[in-house]
């Protein structure tokens, strides 16, 4: 007797694969393959956290009242147009499953975060692809994709697992040239490391339309990737029709505390911000030394191309480094077989990275490896 089964394309849908978290050889490992935070959370933030033990029986607010509080006067921002979630790709993805579904089409850039396509799948529409000039999102290419079954269209600003993002006049363009009726979703993941004075999270944009939403997380500069804490603003009918449709409780109670402590101790978010930018400069210079030069990355992380495509060198590096312990990301379920991803860790960690890829170098693409088996790794 057969059982229930779920729709065609969930059956088929791929499981995203989260960063490797273990190495290779014994001891603690060098996790560079996440994008998480090299610094950790404010210490308010944990304290916060732990303050919530005795509480736990409790439901927490299921409005996150305090916490959207919060954003808003941390980011001068309209409480009425905030909601929270567990995790700003959860948002994403209920966004797009609220505003699309079968015969429709969902947008997002041919290097896009991987979650896009994934939650296009799972709402049962069809996911559309737009060509990228040079690993960055071309506006045009977006718009040229546009029909009359567009509904979505999925923006990362910057964008993972690139790191690289478009100035606020593109995003103004793209805005100005989307139909009313597509909602825009400009996820913003990153938007604490970027240091560029042409750069919009979205936030501006959101105040006078109706189709757009920005979304933030506090995985990334805040450390606080275990806890599940997003956030997004975005127009009050979209907000409505999001807490409509959400759980009741989306947010736990520790979860919520902890965001408005991290958002509170700017201090924390300073230091870590500044740590970031001189050490992702430091790798992808350091990198573009050994011939595996970074794209130009905003973020916290550097995107190295290791040789050419289905050479297999980009996979012997990865295998190379988990042996050693240190762990970084592959990138063919992009189509980017021949790059690896590089979160920024600690001065030590980044020190230890840049030495164990010398070492593959001077083994692998020196003279080290033989035509015959570009796979082959030398421990």
């Amino acid at each position: 007797m057969r059982g229930p089964e779920p729709r065609s394309e969930i059956a088929s849908l791929p499981l995203y694969v989260p960063g490797a978290t273990r190495g290779r050889a014994g001891g603690p490992v060098i996790k560079l393959s996440s994008n998480e935070s090299a610094l950790g959370p404010s210490p308010a933030a944990l304290q916060a956290y732990s303050a919530h033990a005795d509480t736990l029986l409790r439901y927490p607010e299921t409005g996150c009242d305090t916490l959207r509080g919060a954003l808003a006067e941390r980011h001068g921002l309209e409480v009425a147009r905030l909601v929270c979630g567990n995790g700003s790709d959860q948002i994403v993805h209920a966004l797009t499953v609220l505003y699309a579904g079968p015969g429709d089409e969902v947008i997002f850039s041919q290097y896009g975060f991987l979650r896009f396509k994934l939650s296009a799948i799972a709402s049962g529409a069809t996911p559309v692809s737009a060509k990228e000039v040079v690993h960055t999102v071309s506006v045009d290419a977006l718009l040229a994709a546009v029909t009359e079954r567009t509904k979505v269209v999925l923006l990362a600003n910057p964008n993972n697992p690139t790191g690289t993002y478009i100035p606020r006049a593109e995003l103004e363009q793209l805005c100005a040239a989307l139909p009313a009726t597509v909602l825009l979703v400009i996820d913003s993941a990153y938007a604490e490391f970027v240091e560029r004075d042409d750069y919009s999270d979205g936030a501006d944009l959101v105040r006078g339309a109706e189709n757009i939403v920005m979304t933030r997380t506090f995985s990334k500069a805040y450390g606080l990737a275990g806890l599940r804490l997003g956030w997004a603003y975005g127009p009050e009918s979209v907000v409505e029709a999001f807490n409509r449709a959400r759980l009741p409780f989306p947010v736990s109670s520790a979860a919520q505390a902890a965001g408005v402590a991290a958002l509170q101790d700017e201090s924390h978010l300073r230091a870590v911000v500044a740590h970031n930018a001189g050490a992702v400069v430091w790798v992808a210079d350091r990198t573009r030394d050994l011939a595996l030069p970074p794209l130009p990355s905003v973020t916290n992380f550097n995107t190295c191309r290791v040789g050419e495509p289905g050479t297999g060198r980009a996979q012997a590096a990865l295998d190379f480094l988990a042996r050693r312990n240190i762990l970084v990301r592959p990138l063919d379920p992009y189509g980017l077989d021949n790059y690896l991803r590089i979160t920024v860790g600690l001065d030590k960690e980044n020190e230890k990275l840049v030495d164990g890829l010398a070492k593959f170098v001077d083994s692998h693409m020196s003279g080290g490896l033989g035509a015959s088996d570009p796979n082959r790794c030398v421990s």
